[in-house]
């Protein structure tokens, strides 16, 4: 069986489609678990219709301490042998579940399998697919790269709705860290990593819109985002042996400038001003000769 677990809190934009994602997978064997925060909009009276209906979904709602508390309250309710963490305005490409259990019945526990996923804006507009096919903990903490498309690309799964493991994987590196609200997932898959069997996949698999509004998209725009996620770098790479360390040094000083060169020929017009104008009037100058 797989256990998709879903935390929510006053989430009655996206929590009906979130739940009808899951029946419209057609997968006998699943249990969804909605794990709700004391919601104080119409989440719940919509979860309690659909749980009438349909006896894979299993619900509480309970204050809590956030996100990663809400995730682990759904761990410990799980039935199955298999986790997917599916975010409420997130969403799955069909079938995904039937593939995700047939991929399982030959993997060893336990295991972290990982697809691809589709980063969708407020509009509706595909803005890019996150391929993370390097899973080492050194290539996460990398950080970014170039993708076999040519855009550049963090290097970590950036939505868990394109992974799934096996729920003995806790066991090996404990649960979600409570006091973490905002790179938990992050967290998780460097320590997930190390330990287990990982297993990257070229297929779409998830869904994840990325919207003003949302915990992820405000955390971005100001800028703490990416110094969350440095702090959470560092942190890990000196746990790292004295070569992995410096692999990871001398990598990104040789992705640097390519990275850089590549972005801007794309971009140009994201150069800094004062660069562009001195290139531009470079341009100009030759013109004129």
């Amino acid at each position: 069986m797989i256990s998709i677990i879903t935390p929510v809190y006053n989430g009655e934009k996206f929590i009906e489609s979130c739940l009808q994602v899951v029946i419209n997978q057609n997968f006998a064997e699943v249990e969804h678990i909605i794990v709700d925060g004391g919601s104080t909009d119409q989440t719940i009276d919509i979860i309690k219709y659909y749980a009438n209906q349909h006896p894979h979904i299993r619900w509480i709602s309970e204050k809590d301490q956030g996100q990663s508390d809400a995730m682990n309250k759904g761990i410990a309710m799980a039935q199955g042998l298999i986790i997917g963490i599916l975010n409420v305005d997130d969403f799955y490409e069909p079938n995904v579940l039937s593939r995700i259990s047939e991929l399982f019945k030959t993997l060893p526990e336990p295991s972290l399998i990982v697809g691809n996923c589709n980063k969708w804006d407020h509009r509706g507009k595909l803005i890019q697919i996150n391929k993370p096919k390097r899973l080492r903990p050194v290539d996460l903490l990398m950080g970014k790269q170039i993708n076999d498309d040519g855009m550049i690309d963090v290097t970590f799964p950036v939505n868990p709705s394109a992974y799934f493991y096996h729920k003995s994987l806790h066991q090996k590196i404990g649960v979600y860290k409570v006091e973490e609200h905002y790179v938990m997932d992050i967290d998780f898959l460097l320590k997930a990593v190390k330990v287990a069997h990982v297993k990257y996949f070229n297929e779409i698999w998830g869904n994840y819109r990325y919207y003003p509004g949302t915990k992820t998209f405000d955390d971005s725009t100001n800028g703490t985002s990416e110094r969350r996620i440095q702090q959470l770098f560092e942190d890990y790479t000196k746990t790292l042996s004295f070569f992995e360390q410096w692999e990871i040094r001398l990598n990104r000083i040789m992705i640097f400038i390519p990275l850089r060169i590549f972005y801007f020929s794309k971009y140009p017009q994201r150069l800094p001003q004062s660069i562009h104008n001195r290139f531009m009037k470079s341009i100009s100058s030759l013109n004129s000769k």
